[in-house]
């Protein structure tokens, strides 16, 4: 399978940045030229896009500064902010294309050289549909929710002016106006749904969401199987097991209990094999572990600690 990890997310918004102006100019261009209200509300989606993708530059940036005396876990989170500001630009935009669209319901005009709009449109889909499939593969492969907002918007953009041409299809055959309008509302409350589910998203990350319950269940079965490893030889358990993630880090804490009798240098030395055991399973993954007596319990302060 071809790597991607040469595609930063930094290089990615690059370009970002750079399709955005183009199909900026193209969809106005396809606006211009047919006075579609459907194509209008296309190019005012793109310019969602160009924002976004300059918010989200600055954003991965930041979040790519090492850990300092302020930020001790480093800056991973800012790319939160980039996914919320998306968020509210999509939204921003989409009740923007429901006000300008509304007009036209009562009020339908001519639609001008069909043609040319069709193919400025599809040709600026083409390209955010490219653009938004490899950054789509590289969010994946870097765990960046900045590249995965970017490319969600592109594609809701991409579906925006599929529907903006299916539309205009059939107000050419048809001859009724007000689909052209009718298609920008239903586009607008499309990207609508985007972009509270990416508020939503960013929402939950910045308050230390827990990890996904496929990869905290790998982390049980690497904590199971180190520890039957281990056995008879030095007996173990672990308890008290919490995670959450932060943009492209994950976190985990937990308790390792070993016989009272296991030397201090032996307990180390499992620590850090179970560390990097845990590192390996689970990319990008930052473990925390306490080492306990097993006749030892921990206890918090706080009962909701306990719950």
């Amino acid at each position: 399978m071809v790597t991607l990890a040469w595609l930063t997310p930094k290089r990615l918004l690059m370009a970002s940045v750079v399709v955005a102006m183009v199909t900026i100019a193209l969809k106005t261009l396809a606006w211009y030229v047919t006075d579609s209200v459907g194509l209008l509300s296309d190019a005012m989606e793109s310019l969602v896009n160009l924002a976004s993708a300059i918010f989200g530059l600055v954003m991965v940036t930041i979040a790519t500064r090492p850990a300092d005396d302020d930020h001790p876990y480093g800056h991973h989170k800012a790319e939160y902010f980039s996914s919320g500001f998306e968020g509210v630009l999509i939204i921003a935009a989409a009740l923007g294309i429901i006000w300008a669209a509304g007009h036209r319901i009562f009020d339908p005009q001519p639609i001008q050289q069909l043609g040319w709009g069709l193919a400025l449109s599809i040709g600026s889909s083409a390209l955010n549909g490219l653009l938004a499939w490899v950054m789509f593969r590289a969010a994946h492969e870097h765990r960046s929710i900045a590249l995965e907002a970017d490319a969600r918007h592109l594609v809701s953009d991409v579906w925006t002016s599929v529907g903006v041409v299916v539309g205009l299809v059939l107000v050419h055959f048809s001859g009724w106006l007000w689909l052209d309008a009718l298609v920008a509302i239903g586009v607008a409350l499309n990207i609508l749904r985007e972009g509270v589910h990416l508020m939503w998203r960013s929402a939950q990350g910045l308050m230390d969401e827990a990890l996904e319950p496929e990869t905290r269940a790998l982390i049980d079965r690497t904590l199971s199987a180190f520890a039957a490893e281990q056995t008879p030889h030095t007996p173990m358990r672990f308890d008290h097991v919490t995670t959450r993630k932060s943009a492209q880090r994950s976190f985990v804490d937990l308790h390792m209990h070993v016989p009272a009798d296991c030397t201090l240098g032996h307990a180390a030395e499992l620590r850090n094999r179970l560390e990097r055991t845990l590192m390996q399973a689970v990319p990008g993954l930052r473990a925390t572990i306490q080492l306990l007596p097993t006749d030892v319990e921990a206890h918090f302060d706080d009962p909701k600690d306990t719950a």
